[in-house]
Parts: structure tokens; sequence; C-alpha cells
């Protein structure tokens, strides 16, 4: 047991976050410290080489937000998280390699415990690292909002680098009624933060027999076919990372795969996914909105659209869209969110019919099959 006698309190509200970096490269420690700790938000009270260091260093200050590789010496990173878990719940963001193993063994850890993860490469890591500083710094302050059993900080975002785009720029806004020559209903589900034990949470409760459902999660490139792999494995219904033209169908659902926007089109009667390359939508790629805004173009009354736990306002636009277009529509409420950002975004926006709790929407969606 970590002993909490020497453990300074968690920082207070307005205080800059505390984070502590893990990973056995030098060079990676070294980097992540010097881009977190630009940000006015931000400051990294240690780094450590490997999860038993990094104990050590706990015993002295608890950190609001923990940064951690997977693959490290003398403790693996899904052991070190549990621990952490067990210990003093603290919100995790994984930095992990773009490899198979990587992205297998990534999935373990967030299934563990950890908020959201980030992606390294094996070459050229300075130049990566510092061109997704965006991206690392935002999740470490998406982190920090996260509830993991006890009371987080709430610091105001950062600046922002570079247009936010909307979901204009891969689709043209939905005017008219949706093409409803066809009795197959579909669920659309989209989240970020959190998400990734929300939706563990509802598809495992889902009978074979539910709906189609597409799903977008933020993600990076190559972590979705394993996360994808891993729910097919605890789910009745069939899970997959979606490729291009596949169809839309009862007891399957389709992960946007990461890195690419996923939209419905119709084909037919049937409904079919599109998955293609584009620009970040609300600085994330695939996106909710654009998925969202197709959901409502080609399906209209014949969907659900549910936003679940996630930081910031991707899918609030494309779910008022689809209410506009005669969709139902939820949101999770705060209490069962991770971070409460993209719920609370889409209901101040008027998209939202019914605010229900976690573990009241795999019901929902099975009513909404009937």
């Amino acid at each position: 047991m970590l002993s909490p006698v020497a453990v300074k309190p968690p920082a207070s509200a307005g205080a800059r976050i505390r984070v502590l970096i893990v990973d056995d490269s030098a060079v990676v420690r070294q980097v992540l410290s010097e881009l977190l700790s630009a940000d006015p938000l931000l400051r990294v009270i240690a780094t450590a080489p490997d999860p038993l260091i990094a104990l050590e260093r706990l015993k002295v200050e608890w950190p609001d937000v923990i940064v951690t590789d997977v693959e490290m010496p003398r403790m693996d990173g899904v052991t070190f998280v549990r621990r952490i878990m067990a210990e003093r719940p603290t919100p995790i963001v994984v930095c992990s390699s773009l490899t198979e193993k990587g992205a297998e063994t990534t999935m373990e850890v967030l299934a563990a415990g950890a908020i959201s993860v980030v992606t390294k490469p094996k070459l050229g890591i300075k130049q990566f690292l510092h061109e997704s500083a965006q991206a690392l710094t935002d999740a470490v302050k998406a982190a920090a909002r996260a509830r993991v059993g006890r009371a987080r900080i709430a610091p105001m975002s950062g600046p922002k680098s570079g247009p936010k785009l909307t979901a204009d720029v891969m689709l043209p806004p939905v005017t008219g009624e949706a093409m409803r020559m066809t009795t197959e209903k579909l669920i659309a589900l989209g989240t970020s933060t959190g998400g990734t034990q929300a939706l563990e949470a509802v598809l495992t409760q889902l009978p074979r027999v539910s709906p189609g459902i597409v799903v977008v999660q933020h993600m990076p490139e190559r972590f979705t076919a394993a996360f994808a792999a891993r729910l097919d494995s605890i789910c009745e219904i069939h899970v997959k990372e979606a490729v291009n033209g596949d169809r839309v169908m009862p007891g399957v659902a389709l992960i946007a795969p990461g890195g690419r926007h996923m939209m419905l089109r119709r084909n037919g009667a049937q409904y079919v996914v599109e998955v293609s390359d584009g620009p970040l939508v609300n600085r994330h790629k695939p996106s909710v909105d654009v998925l969202f805004r197709s959901v409502a173009k080609y399906a209209g009354k014949n969907a659900l659209g549910i936003i679940m736990t996630g930081m910031g306002d991707d899918g609030a636009r494309g779910l008022k869209e689809m209410r506009d277009a005669g969709a139902m529509t939820c949101a999770q409420d705060e209490a069962s969110c991770v971070v409460f950002g993209m719920p609370k975004e889409a209901i101040r926006f008027g998209a939202v019919e019914h605010v229900i709790g976690l573990d009241q929407i795999p019901g929902m969606i099975n009513r909404y099959g009937k």
C-alpha cells in the first residue's frame, strides 16, 4: 500500500494541473515535460523511467494527472494502472506507440481505468510530439476534469491552435426530410473522454437482435481496431472497425476507424457507411458531428442519437440536426459521465430530448429497436 501520510493534497481550483510522466525513454520524458510545462495551466511535478520509481515518487506528491507508457521495464502499464486505481483513483493518460502489440495492451490499460490515449511513433518522436502538442495538452486537461473516484480540478481551457472546422468541410448541412424508404432503424453513438468504458458498459448489455449501431469514439489511428476486437470478444452483438461500404445491420456495431471520418449513406433501402479521409472537424477525426449530420440526412426519423461522456462540443450541432430531422435524441447525464462536456454542450444547444444515466442507455436502445 502507498502511504498517504506524506502525500500533498490535490491542487485547489484555479491551480495549475500537476502532472507525473512515466516513460522508459529519456527523450520522451524530456519532450513531454517541455511540451506540457509550456502550457500555463500545466505543471510537471516529476518524471520517472518506470512504474516502481513512479510509485516511490507518489509517496512525496500526488499528481492530478499521470501520463504513462504501457510497455515499460519492471512493471507493465496494465499492472501499474490497476495499482493506481486500487490505491487512489487518478486520471491517467496513456502515451503509447503505434504498434499492434501496443494497441492491444493499451486496450487493457483503458479497461483497467485509464482515461484516454495519445500516440507516439517509434521514429521521429521529437517532431511528432511537437506536432501533437495540442492533442497532448488537451488530453491532460480533459483528464484533469474526469471523475475517477474523487473531486477533480476544473481549469479553464487554454488557447487553441488552428481553425476549428465544422462538419461543412465533409458534407453540406441537412436540407429537407431524410430519405425514409426503409423500415430499418439504427443507433448513432458519439463519445470521447471516458467513452471506452462507457461504450463497454452499454454494448455488453445489448442482445444479439439489437438495431444496427454506428459509433464514433475519439481515438487515434490503429487503436480503434484493437478496441473493436476487444468489445467483440465480450459482447453478444458483433463489433468491428468499420471499412468503407460496410452495411449497417441489426446485431452489428461499426466503430469509426481512428484517423478517418465515418458517414452514413444509403444504398437502395439499406444503410451503409462511407469511411473517408478529410480535415479535422472540431479538431477530431473521426468527428461525431460528421457522423450525426450524415445520420440526420439519410436516416432522419429512423435513428436514435446518443451523445455520451467526453470533453468539448463535438456532436452537439450534429445531434441538433438529428433532432430537427425527427430522430430521437439522448444525452448521458452528468452523474454518470467521466467528463460532462459533450453532453452538456448538446443540452445547451437544444439537441437533447432525454437525459439519462449510463445504466439506462441499453434499455433505451432495446426499446427503440422494437
